[in-house]
């Protein structure tokens, strides 16, 4: 039991691994839709590279969403009209009428005839008109309307309806030629006035009959039966080919799996997913060691790469139209800001792959976020110029539109029908690609990462720990600059991290702050603290600044990665100067530990860049009468002995590199001292 418990122990690292590996993959498995998978990806205007293919079953032939919205369109445009029929209005209108012409017979107009036959011709057209009906309602003629009578619906031609604009062209109509046709104006003036509607729109029949028209309007057109030929090998897969085939996708994603088939189709997935997770750790075990090793980091990446598929599956399962809307550029770009580009560009490419299976139109999904995300890595970069995010966004969403309209005018032939949405879409996956700044920000906290927005924040001399170590060391914090300095120049000759190595210099030696007089940098006079002091002690309280440093460092919440330039500036050196002097006092008693510094060695390009800076720098101030030949045989001296005392065996640094650094921290340090070269005469 014990020994199980040790071998658990001694690999948790890599039984963590596989926790989170086989985590990853069943939550992946869990977020894809399950169904029918249609292993064909279709293409209008390309060419049919599979085997002849045969309806498995029948189906019908769907329509178009085009076709679809076309159809409605004309039933809108063409909609049958309700009108309701009041027949209370007509007897009002009469009493009315006949109130009104009771006044005007006094007249003498109407001295010489039978007065009530007037009054009934006038009535007769008021009720020819209310018959046929009256109303104010515009209607295009040549259309069939419904009139609803009471529990009577009768369709009548639009064109029988008697209509406001054409009232007066029926009175004048009615008394052409009549007896009374001498009378007409005063009718006319009557009839203008009391003339009232009784015919009105029924808007709510109009409306539901509308509404059943349209839930009636076919979505197919055709049948394709089980063993008909729809695509020979070889063939262009036309417009009228690439409906059929579309329409057999469509009832391949409808049908419903059997438990049998269902259990392979999770199988499948399983194997899929796994497979390409799997890739990723092999390529992180064999090319990034460091991050392999930190389970922290690798759940970060995984857990990135689970919310992308989270993100896109959502998506599909509500508003598959809004796919191109995910912005999964923050994926590289948020792996590129806390790693490298080469691998923000892998883990991009293996979840694309990861939502290839899922996505409609696979190919054309795949090929414009693989080219996206080549874009991003190439564009985005020192994130800590908040201009630079909005420049490479910018890029990267006219590389999107520009790789569609691409892809649409090689499946239509012509940008006729080219849709603006999706354009729209990925000016909104651009805006939301900008909250990768957040994103990155929140990351920081959650997972203990450092980006380089934070380490410029960290590089600024005015924050409360850089500015205290001016004041209490300003000899050791003008050392930290022109380490800096020489470091971050010698960073960017090998292409390693400039900002992150500058940032660990700044903070390499603030533990020197809490005793400030032991170092010599510090003293402006001639009285040293060490005179007073045995070699022993005084090598402890040297050693002691990388202690103190790391205590300040963690009490001022410094990221690890800064931390880390703390603990192995020095590496496992002698403070050999004290070494020497205890040697000389007691040479049978002196043990070398005692004058060793703690650890551990560099283990990176960065910290191995500023061990070399440091000492360099540091060693260069022991020169009273510089000259170019004495720095370039000290700096030789100085980095030559860290490599002879296997200061640089853990950190991934090449002996070309090292060179190359040597070079620039001599060419900086000549430059300081305002030598010139000596050339021989």
């Amino acid at each position: 039991m014990k020994d199980t418990l040790n071998k658990i122990y001694q690999n948790h690292a890599l039984i963590y691994k596989f926790i989170l590996f086989i985590a990853t993959t069943i939550l992946i498995v869990y977020l894809f839709p399950k169904g029918v998978y249609f292993k064909f990806d279709i293409q209008k205007g390309k060419i049919w590279q599979y085997e002849s293919l045969y309806a498995p079953f029948d189906f019908a032939i769907q329509k178009t969403k085009e076709e679809i919205k076309k159809e409605e369109n004309r039933i809108k445009k063409n909609k049958h009209l309700y009108l309701f029929y009041d027949k209370k209005i007509e007897p009002k209108i009469l009493r009315i009428y006949d109130k009104k012409f009771s006044l005007i017979l006094e007249d003498s107009i109407f001295n010489d005839i039978n007065k009530k036959n007037v009054i009934n011709y006038g009535r007769q057209f008021l009720m020819n008109t209310y018959k046929i009906g009256y109303t104010t309602y515009k209607i295009d003629g040549g259309h069939i309307v419904t009139l609803v009578k009471g529990n009577e619906a009768v369709d009548v031609l639009s064109d029988k309806l008697i209509v406001e604009n054409t009232i007066t062209t029926k009175i004048d109509d009615y008394f052409k030629g009549s007896r009374y046709v001498n009378f007409k104006s005063e009718f006319k003036s009557i009839f203008v006035e009391i003339l009232k509607p009784n015919v009105f729109f029924d808007e709510n029949y109009t409306t539901k009959a509308l509404e059943e028209e349209l839930k009636n309007i076919s979505t197919t057109e055709g049948k394709i039966s089980e063993g008909d030929l729809i695509m020979s090998k070889g063939n262009i897969v036309d417009a009228k080919r690439f409906k059929i085939l579309n329409s057999l996708k469509k009832e391949y994603n409808t049908q419903q799996l059997s438990d049998s088939n269902y259990y392979w189709l999770i199988l499948g997935y399983t194997i899929l997913v796994a497979l390409v997770l799997m890739m990723l750790l092999l390529f992180l075990r064999k090319y990034r060691k460091d991050i392999f090793d930190n389970n922290n980091k690798i759940t970060f990446i995984f857990f990135n790469i689970l919310l992308m598929v989270f993100l896109v599956t959502l998506t599909i399962k509500f508003r598959p139209n809004y796919i191109f809307a995910v912005p999964l550029i923050i994926l590289p770009i948020v792996i590129k800001a806390f790693f490298d580009a080469r691998l923000g560009l892998i883990t991009h490419v293996l979840t694309v792959l990861l939502l290839g299976f899922i996505v409609p139109n696979s190919f054309e999904f795949i090929f414009l976020q693989i080219i996206a995300g080549i874009v991003t890595i190439l564009t985005v970069s020192e994130l800590y110029k908040r201009a630079n995010l909005f420049i490479s966004v910018g890029q990267i969403t006219i590389i999107y539109m520009l790789a569609y309209f691409a892809f649409f005018i090689i499946q239509e032939g012509s940008a006729r029908h080219i849709k603006g949405t999706y354009f729209a879409l990925f000016a909104l996956n651009g805006v939301l690609a900008l909250l990768s700044q957040y994103l990155i920000w929140i990351y920081e906290k959650i997972f203990g990462l450092v980006s380089d927005v934070s380490l410029l924040e960290l590089s600024n001399t005015n924050s409360k720990l850089l500015r205290e170590l001016n004041e209490k060391a300003p000899g050791t914090f003008q050392h930290s600059m022109q380490v800096a300095n020489l470091a971050e120049a010698s960073a960017n000759e090998i292409g390693a991290n400039a900002m992150l190595v500058r940032t660990g210099a700044l903070y390499h030696d603030i533990g020197k702050m809490l005793n400030p007089m032991f170092f010599t940098e510090n003293q402006s006079t001639n009285v040293n603290p060490h005179n007073e002091l045995s070699p022993k002690d005084s090598a402890k309280i040297i050693i002691d600044h990388i202690i103190k440093g790391i205590e300040l460092a963690k009490k001022y919440s410094l990221p690890d990665r800064i931390i880390d330039f703390i603990r192995t500036h020095h590496g496992t050196n002698l403070v050999y100067y004290f070494y020497k002097q205890q040697e000389a006092l007691t040479p049978d008693d002196v043990n070398i530990d005692d004058f060793r510094y703690p650890g551990p060695i560099p283990f990176s390009k960065e910290t191995a860049i500023l061990m070399m800076a440091d000492a360099s720098e540091a060693a260069s101030k022991s020169l009273k009468e510089p000259t170019a030949q004495l720095i370039d045989d000290l700096i030789e001296k100085v980095i030559n002995g860290q490599m002879n005392n296997g200061q640089f065996m853990n950190a991934n640094i090449t002996f070309k590199e090292i060179q190359t650094i040597k070079k620039v921290i001599k060419k900086k340090l000549i430059n300081i001292y305002h030598l010139r070269i000596e050339y021989p005469e």
